[in-house]
């Protein structure tokens, strides 16, 4: 029997890039047998349950269960945990997307025993190594034997960090081919704001989203004072639907700042499952955050994106979307909102391959390099 194509998934942005590959990794002639990996990372049941089902993601095969911890101690635990699966399942590759603990841990297991890597999302760079994501996004690119990357200018990010350009191949953006089969079913705003018991005709008139859980922005209580001051002040003119990571009301609660969310142009929500969020974004006058995915839904989605943070590792949302980066700069923020309601904010234009075929892609390419890999002699190239 053929050994499976471990597949990984750890947190919630997984997810999404990943139930198109494995959708079309199903679908493919001939299919690619997968093992489908979730380390736990990501431990909320509920939550997990939700995305599976809206994604129609198969359930995972194997549920590693590490739950949350310190940085190393989380990337120890799913080392620890993952390298058994290789040794009762056996792995043609291993295939890990984006930039979470899992996705480093995963790939490290994985070289160390000499199992092909396959990082999806490839070569993206902020060029701040003070963010965990970028340090993970640095050493799994250096492990990895293929790299798919979302954008061009990832190519020129690992040419300069030395890895061979024959490694990388750029294919698109599997999350666009999720955000593209699921627009149709995105949740209504008015519905989702009904469920929540708030009144639907406080954003009869528009309405802007915002997400915030960056520890830089978050863990500091100066620029976590900073942001919500500026959010309130941009609530008095448009309402914000605020999505609050529980991190995020945590800090906000322990600081003092609870009672600018209670003014009038506050919607406060949990955080929401995918296609309340898409939801969401898809009807908004601006989305406001600092999410790397928010940044390239919204520039598919054509919404007007200001993203709260002082630079990015998706630099075509910038260049090509919808996207303009404001930092924790209140005037910035302000004007920036102001400029979109007045006319409407960057139109942008949809990027080279995001156009819902990515992950149909990643299978007819892999399918072919995992032939000439394992046709190749040992110890030699394929």
């Amino acid at each position: 029997m053929t050994a499976p194509v471990i597949c990984v998934v750890g947190a919630r942005p997984n997810y999404m890039k990943m139930a198109p590959i494995m959708r079309a990794f199903a679908a493919h002639s001939p299919a690619i047998p997968t093992l489908l990996v979730h380390t736990g990372q990501h431990y909320d049941a509920a939550m997990n349950d939700r995305l599976f089902t809206d994604l129609e993601l198969p359930r995972a095969d194997i549920n590693l269960e590490v739950g949350s911890a310190s940085h190393a101690v989380q990337t120890a635990e799913v080392m620890k945990r993952f390298e058994p699966v290789i040794d009762a399942h056996g792995a043609r590759a291993v295939l890990v997307v984006g930039d979470v603990n899992s996705t480093l841990a995963c790939a490290l297991v994985a070289a160390k025993r000499h199992v092909p890597v396959i990082h999806v999302e490839a070569g993206l760079r902020s060029g701040d190594r003070r963010m965990p994501e970028e340090v993970n996004r640095v050493l799994t690119d250096q492990l990895s034997d293929l790299l798919y990357t979302t954008e061009r200018s990832a190519h020129a990010n690992l040419a300069r960090e030395g890895i061979d350009a024959e490694r990388a191949v750029f294919v698109g953006n599997v999350m666009i081919d999720t955000l593209m089969a699921n627009r149709h079913k995105a949740v209504a705003p008015e519905a989702l704001l009904a469920q929540a018991g708030l009144d639907p005709q406080r954003i009869a008139d528009g309405f802007g989203v915002v997400t915030l859980h960056r520890p830089s922005n978050v863990d500091d209580p100066a620029m976590l004072r900073r942001l919500i001051e500026t959010l309130h002040t941009v609530s008095q003119r448009l309402p914000l639907v605020f999505a609050l990571h529980p991190r995020t009301r945590k800090n906000i609660d322990t600081h003092g700042l609870s009672a600018l969310l209670d003014a009038p142009g506050f919607l406060v929500l949990p955080p929401q499952g995918y296609l309340e969020m898409l939801g969401l974004m898809a009807n908004a006058r601006v989305v406001l955050t600092d999410s790397g995915g928010i940044q390239e839904e919204t520039t598919a989605l054509g919404v007007p994106c200001l993203t709260m943070r002082d630079s990015t590792e998706r630099p075509i949302t910038v260049a090509e979307g919808t996207n303009t980066i404001v930092a924790g700069d209140a005037k910035a923020i302000i004007d920036g909102v102001n400029a979109i309601l007045a006319g409407g904010g960057k139109g942008g234009r949809i990027p080279e391959g995001w156009d819902g075929r990515a992950a149909e892609r990643i299978a007819a390419h892999l399918s072919a390099w995992l032939a000439a890999h394992e046709a190749a002699p040992a110890g030699m190239p394929a």
